[in-house]
């Protein structure tokens, strides 16, 4: 780790009250922070990061540690004593003698004394909620197991390279990694390096994709020929994934309602080597592009806009970003969405709904309520279809990954056929 030293503590201070204003992603935040301090080299950069997303993981016991301080500086200067081992001793020369008394009482501070909110590092509000919906006991061990960063995954294009010969090859270039449990395309890596400059990468062999992902490609399992619709593909990340397991045949699109997310599925597409791609940007799911298309898809998968609560292994702060009415205005644009997404359905075809979220409100609530407004949809077991593909994962009817559990990130899937 970088020494820490004034400016760079400095720094760190400053990126970190710019994401605590939570007017947009703290990547974004600290991406912007760099590009305005051009002077700092890598080192200093992963140091700046590390503390940010440090302090967003354990916001709430770090407050508790600062004796209730907000200030970006002391939990900054907390999160070095409590989470990164730096010794208050080392910071004499940087640091004042409030601050120096205060990261004494925050050495000694005892998280096992405060509410389980806190020591779940979750809004009370949201705290409470997991305690209903899964108990006391999984709600702590599911609160717990997002707040270690995430590993990087890897998602071999299979039309390019077999997983075998990826993983060989960045064993012998010094990667150590290993093949994903449940995803058959799945790779992860034990450290974080540039993979954006490996070889593999550049050629299209891989890409970076979170294992939970991976498999909602496989729930969808489109066929050579199809025509099939990724109605939320942003980046496309799960677009290149059912493209491979089309192996390059039929017809898919890519369709989200932002052309800048759109944008990002370009330079992945071109190393992808796929033809049948086809991105397409709609005002909403109500598009006159999407209603020529009703009744003829094979394929559609609704990876709906969420709260992103399974990922806060990678964004933390969406834990403080969204609140209660959030999460309830985004259930119900997912159903609408939904709604919007099962009139491309084909007699016998199939509809896979997911989010990357935690909450029963934003899964099996949505799903329940599709199918009970829908009755010409089914549900579909989906430790069936993954056993099917000789996937050994069984969640249930409904996919419903906890990264605890799973060690990827949190998902909930349910897949619909339309009566043939």
């Amino acid at each position: 780790m970088t020494r820490p030293h004034a400016p760079l503590i400095g720094h760190a201070a400053d990126a970190l009250e710019e994401a605590l204003r939570f007017s947009g992603p703290a990547d974004q935040v600290v991406s912007r922070h760099f590009r305005a301090h051009r002077e700092l080299g890598q080192r200093d950069r992963a140091f700046v990061a590390e503390a940010v997303f440090a302090v967003l993981r354990r916001k709430r016991s770090l407050e508790a540690a600062c004796g209730g301080s907000r200030r970006p500086r002391d939990l900054v200067l907390a999160a070095l004593v409590r989470l990164q081992g730096v010794s208050v001793r080392s910071l004499d020369a940087i640091i004042d003698e409030r601050e120096r008394e205060m990261l004494g009482r925050a050495k000694a501070f005892d998280p096992d004394t405060e509410p389980q909110a806190v020591r779940a590092e979750l809004p009370d509000w949201l705290w409470d909620r997991l305690a209903l919906e899964y108990g006391t006991e999984e709600a702590f061990a599911l609160a717990c197991g997002m707040l270690a960063p995430a590993p990087m995954d890897l998602r071999v294009n299979t039309l390019k390279a077999a997983r075998d010969e990826v993983i060989a090859r960045l064993r012998a270039d010094g990667i150590a990694c290993a093949a994903t449990p449940y995803s058959p395309f799945g790779v992860r890596l034990d450290s974080k390096p540039q993979i954006n400059r490996h070889p593999l990468y550049e050629d299209g062999s891989i890409e970076v994709q979170d294992e939970g992902s991976q498999l909602l490609a496989c729930l969808v399992a489109p066929r050579r020929g199809e025509m099939v619709v990724d109605f939320c593909a942003g980046a496309g990340g799960k677009t290149l994934a059912l493209g491979a397991i089309m192996k390059n045949a039929g017809r898919l699109y890519a369709w989200d309602v932002s052309p800048k997310r759109l944008a990002g599925l370009d330079p992945r597409l071109a190393r992808s080597g796929l033809s049948n791609v086809h991105p397409v940007a709609i005002a909403n799911e109500n598009d006159p592009r999407a209603k020529r298309l009703a009744g003829k898809i094979g394929r559609v998968l609704v990876d709906a806009p969420c709260s992103g609560f399974g990922t806060l292994r990678r964004n933390p702060d969406l834990k403080w970003r969204f609140g209660e009415k959030d999460v309830a205005e985004l259930a119900v644009k997912q159903a609408r969405i939904l709604a919007g997404a099962a009139r491309l359905l084909k007699p016998g075809a199939r509809l896979v709904y997911a989010t990357c979220s935690v909450l029963r409100e934003e899964g099996e609530a949505v799903a329940e309520s599709f199918l009970a407004a829908h009755p010409q949809c089914a549900a579909v077991s989906c430790a069936e279809i993954l056993a099917a593909q000789r996937i050994p994962l069984d969640t249930g009817p409904y996919l419903r990954l906890f990264t605890h559990r799973h060690h990827c990130d949190g998902f909930f899937a349910a897949a619909f056929e339309r009566a043939a």
